[in-house]
């Protein structure tokens, strides 16, 4: 396969030949992916590391430089229909791992690369396209290790949480700026929010589209039913060397989680205190700060020379310690050793929650309870929510690992959603959210049952005197679409109700994972060996 360089770049090597030029390889069916390539300084041939990102290969040329100067030839590549690359712009369809095949393909026929090794790398949907290719068929076209940032693992996975309620504002953001166009607008539904605060709450949400002034045609589409877990279930036959790297607070946090303890391959995690963009809270002390740009070379060059020991292995923060503890295996629900236990927080024990008010409320999607506002009403009438207090804690607790709700509850509609938000209230009563779950169940109605709802993977040490607040609803809103309770599907219905709730405290319990044996680790080295 052929490409053509633009003459783009300006730095330029001793020989006189450019490092950095724009060219454009060819997909399989021949469409030109445009794409930045910055070789080193240094005669090749050398290994390569490909990122293929709807979001702008230009935003990449100083990571780009950054793995250069490491001698990695480094290329970022523009997807099929965005900014350079022409061609209709389909998130998440299988096109992704034939482009990257050919991509990887192309890298090995060049001389500086020699047929030498390819590493795939990306965060968000580019980590999607690193593990599409990585997971492709044998050869040329699959790279030899994958580098996932806080993966998009797919159009299921994104669109609607394990338990099923739709991720209403994440979603429209990223579709109101990406979807169904060949640039970005970033804050686009900032700036319609503006125009109209109450966007989000007009009915059918599959008319968000016209709101928002442009065609969407993609929009509908998305909340199509369609399988989650593919790309987990793939990556437990992969043999390649998997990096997977999130943050307790991404709300893809568990979808990292779940990779990395299904991978097939040598797999290493990072969970740092971070949100989607890898970015941390400023009360995050600077021992919690890990340079990510050197920790992917050192474990890529570790990687490709075979040094990564085969069993998995992995590191939590400790947000708030400056700690990093050392985590050796997993499963499905986060990590599993003897250095964690299960804490069990009842419902009814004066040691556990003490119910402030709510043990019967009403969950009203015309006043749902704000995913937005962690400020609780004293003494609404009639309640919102059911509300539970723990006493002060009596000395520091280190949470890591998975965390559960288990409710004993009722409601009177046939469809139902229950959201689980734990708060940590400093001895000042500040509020800093902790732990988030929410779940969809169709029961009976007006029949007790058992709900779990999963919390999430937490990384956090709370300082003594420490307050946990939980809060038990019916909606969290605009983060979720509402369930409207009647049954009907919460992206195309046109009419909401009410309805009523209970708790029953006897048998409910919060069940936190806390350190009982410490392995604190130096992240770096942990993960590289």
């Amino acid at each position: 396969m052929n490409a053509v360089g633009d003459g783009v770049g300006t730095a330029h090597r001793e020989d006189g030949r450019p490092n950095t030029s724009t060219v454009y390889i060819p997909a399989p069916d021949g469409t030109p992916l445009a794409t930045d390539l910055h070789l080193p300084d240094t005669p090749g041939p050398h290994p390569a590391v490909v990122i293929r990102t709807p979001y702008g290969r230009t935003a990449h040329r100083a990571e780009l430089r950054g793995w250069a100067a490491h001698g990695f030839a480094a290329l970022a590549q523009d997807v099929r229909g965005r900014h350079g690359s022409p061609g209709p712009w389909h998130p998440y369809r299988e096109h992704e791992e034939g482009d990257g095949t050919a991509t990887m393909a192309w890298v090995r026929e060049q001389a500086w690369s020699g047929g030498g090794p390819v590493v795939a790398a990306g965060a968000s949907y580019a980590a999607h396209c690193a593990l599409a290719t990585a997971l492709g068929p044998p050869g040329d076209g699959r790279p030899d290790a994958v580098i996932a940032a806080v993966p998009a693992l797919g159009l299921a996975e994104t669109a609607r949480e394990p338990g099923g309620p739709e991720r209403l504002w994440a979603r429209a953001g990223w579709w109101a700026a990406h979807g169904d166009r060949p640039d970005s607008a970033p804050g686009a539904l900032t700036r319609a929010l503006a125009e109209d605060p109450r966007l989000l709450e007009h009915l059918p949400l599959t008319r968000l589209p016209d709101r928002l002034g442009r065609a969407l045609p993609s929009w509908p589409e998305l909340w199509d039913a369609c399988p989650r877990g593919r790309t987990v279930l793939r990556g437990s036959t992969s043999p390649l060397p998997l990096l997977a790297v999130g943050g307790t607070r991404d709300p893809f946090a568990e979808d990292t989680m779940a990779l990395w303890s299904g991978w097939g391959g040598p797999a290493r995690l990072l969970l740092g205190p971070w949100g989607h963009r890898l970015t941390a809270d400023r009360t995050e002390i600077a021992a919690d700060r890990v340079n990510l740009g050197a920790l992917y070379v050192r474990w890529a060059r570790a990687a490709l020379a075979g040094r990564l020991e085969p069993e998995r292995r992995g590191v939590i923060t400790l947000g708030g310690s400056g700690r990093w503890h050392g985590v050796r295996r997993g499963d499905a629900q986060g990590p599993t050793d003897s250095s964690t236990r299960t804490t069990t927080w009842p419902f009814d024990a004066p040691s556990g929650l003490r119910l402030l008010h709510g043990a019967e409320f009403t969950a009203d999607p015309a006043r749902p309870v704000r995913s937005d506002d962690l400020s609780v009403p004293a003494d609404a009438a009639p309640a919102d929510r059911c509300l539970l207090l723990s006493p002060p804690l009596p000395r520091p607790l280190d949470l890591l690992g998975p965390a559960t709700a288990r409710l004993h509850a009722t409601a009177d509609t046939p469809a139902a959603d229950w959201a689980v938000r734990v708060t940590a209230l400093d001895p000042a009563g500040r509020a800093e959210p902790l732990a988030f779950g929410i779940v969809r169940r169709t029961d009976p109605p007006g029949e007790t049952v058992e709900i779990t709802v999963p919390l999430g993977t937490l990384g956090r040490r709370l300082p003594a005197g420490t307050r946990l607040r939980t809060e038990i609803a019916g909606h969290h809103f605009p983060a979720h679409a509402r369930n409207p309770h009647t049954g009907e599907n919460p992206v195309t219905a046109t009419r909401l109700a009410p309805s009523r709730r209970a708790v029953t405290a006897r048998g409910s319990a919060l069940h936190l994972t806390v350190v009982a044996r410490r392995r604190y680790v130096e992240p770096v080295p942990e993960i590289c060996r």
